[in-house]
């Protein structure tokens, strides 16, 4: 199958295409820049350069395939409504050009998005409301484009994906911890964060393109259901040799929020449907083995 990927240079998107290149597949993805292309083409990918923005080149890339994945968002936080709501943008894009085909298109959704302080599975509704949260534009994007015949499904990631190379969430309170020298929860650190290894991940991706589901279904890639935020900043505590404790949310700056978070995920649905097993290192294990080397 040939597969048009945006965000095929991303922490999560190169690991996707990693996964379909390596069990066979043709992709094409979407860079940016000349180095993006070095880097997509050393992993046996076809580049193709532009922007998610770009109606045009979006249209470009869907011609060429059989199947659409959609990795790309802008992690830049200081205007994260916008990038939410240019993510939904993007969805109706690629909708319209998929329209009246049969081509899948699989679609990245955080958990984040859904209720906190539950056990949430893949039948979870996100919040609505004014206590809905922006990314949940991502879903509603989805949601339009299903009911005009597209086959769109979701894949929706922990706010947790880990690895090498990891430049997100556990990254920023490694750092933190470093220079404030001390690892650090709020309360008692009892808040949890589902996690899951970014290759474990990208199987769920490869497995959903290659088995077809009805449009609209949503797959949990969710290794563990929560990881104690206490346990987490012990062991960054450990590994950087420094204090652990608790601390008042400023400690915490503009990631207060996403340290508190509380949210248990499951992914029982998405591991019978897809016969999906991971194998990759969970998070403290991870923790020791690729987040201290520097």
């Amino acid at each position: 199958m040939r597969v048009f990927v945006t965000g095929a240079t991303g922490f999560v998107g190169s690991a996707v295409v990693r996964a379909l290149v390596g069990a066979g597949h043709e992709v094409v993805g979407l860079v940016r820049s000349d180095a993006g292309q070095r880097a997509l083409e050393g992993s046996g990918a076809v580049a193709l350069h532009g922007s998610v923005e770009d109606d045009d080149t979006l249209r470009a890339g869907v011609d060429r395939v059989d199947a659409v994945i959609h990795t790309a968002f802008n992690h830049d936080f200081s205007k994260f409504k916008q990038s939410c709501e240019s993510d939904g943008r993007v969805i109706a894009a690629l909708g319209a050009a998929l329209e009246g085909s049969a081509r899948p298109l699989i679609v990245t959704s955080p958990l984040g998005i859904l209720p906190r302080g539950v056990l949430v599975s893949e039948e979870t509704a996100p919040l609505s409301g004014p206590n809905a949260h922006p990314r949940a534009a991502t879903e509603a994007a989805l949601d339009a484009i299903v009911r005009r015949g597209v086959r769109a499904t979701v894949v929706r990631l922990p706010p947790t994906v880990h690895g090498k190379g990891d430049p997100h969430f556990v990254k920023a309170l490694i750092e933190l911890a470093r220079v404030k020298g001390k690892s650090a929860f709020i309360g008692e650190g009892a808040n949890r964060w589902p996690a899951v290894h970014r290759l474990d991940a990208a199987l769920v991706y490869r497995l959903v393109l290659e088995r077809g589901f009805e449009p609209g279904t949503r797959f949990h890639a969710v290794a563990e259901e929560g990881v104690m935020l206490r346990d987490i900043a012990t062991a960054i505590g450990r590994g950087l040799g420094v204090g652990v404790g608790s601390e008042a949310p400023t400690h915490f700056g503009g990631i207060a929020g996403f340290v508190a978070l509380d949210l248990r995920a499951s992914s029982t649905r998405t591991r019978q449907t897809l016969d999906w097993h991971p194998t990759h290192p969970d998070l403290l294990a991870d923790l020791d083995l690729n987040y201290f080397d520097t």
